[in-house]
């Protein structure tokens, strides 16, 4: 009698042993597990962002001179989260359209636009001239939401290759770069990466999840 009791009792904790081993697991699993999209360094969930993921790592700092002739810098958007993209004011196709679409998203976004951070880079220093960059702006209705940065050559190119920005010296009136958008959260790291085939929904849906964190 007593060895069954034994018998079944040890039974009765290997089993329960399994159950523990099971939940732990699980629990770990989950925790390991999770994609590193939905979790940034400092714990808070972006889960949702669009874009392509660029995992939080921290922005290159930059100081610009805007259309206004202020000096502006990525650092000084801390705490807001910042869109950044790359234009030049004779563009004949994607930059007006992406102008336009970041016009659209802050239409969209209402009185949240005041909350975050719009940078346009130059991509083409002789032809962004201050007259150039300021008529861009009102054109496309962006100059009370945007800084669009201009520099000489020598203070853009570092810009130009901290994001990764392809740009071929003009050639007549052209210039060819690669177009990019990039989506920084409150904290100054990279969230997103976008391509010109973006979407006005796509970077309110970004912006608005990263107000929310």
């Amino acid at each position: 009698m007593n060895w069954r009791l034994a018998s079944r009792l040890s039974v009765i904790t290997f089993a329960v042993l399994v159950v523990i081993v099971v939940l732990i697991w699980q629990h770990n699993l989950a925790v390991v597990g999770a994609p590193p999209s939905a979790v940034s360094n400092s714990g808070v969930s972006f889960a949702g962002l669009q874009g392509t993921d660029l995992g939080g790592t921290p922005a290159p700092n930059f100081s610009l001179s805007d259309q206004n002739g202020q000096s502006i810098s990525l650092a000084q958007f801390r705490g807001k989260p910042v869109i950044v993209t790359f234009l030049y004011t004779h563009c004949p196709d994607q930059c007006p359209l992406t102008a336009e679409k970041l016009h659209q998203a802050m239409l969209a976004l209402g009185s949240q636009a005041q909350q975050i951070g719009v940078i346009a880079i130059s991509t083409d220093p002789k032809g962004d001239t201050l007259q150039n960059v300021q008529t861009f702006s009102t054109l496309h209705r962006m100059q009370n939401y945007w800084h669009y940065l201009m520099g000489s050559q020598q203070q853009l190119s570092p810009v130009w290759q901290n994001y990764n920005i392809y740009v071929q010296p003009a050639q007549a009136t052209a210039v060819n770069h690669s177009l990019g958008i990039y989506i920084i959260d409150q904290q100054g790291r990279e969230r997103a990466y976008f391509d010109d085939t973006f979407t006005p929904t796509q970077i309110i849906t970004d912006i608005q999840t990263l107000l929310k964190a």
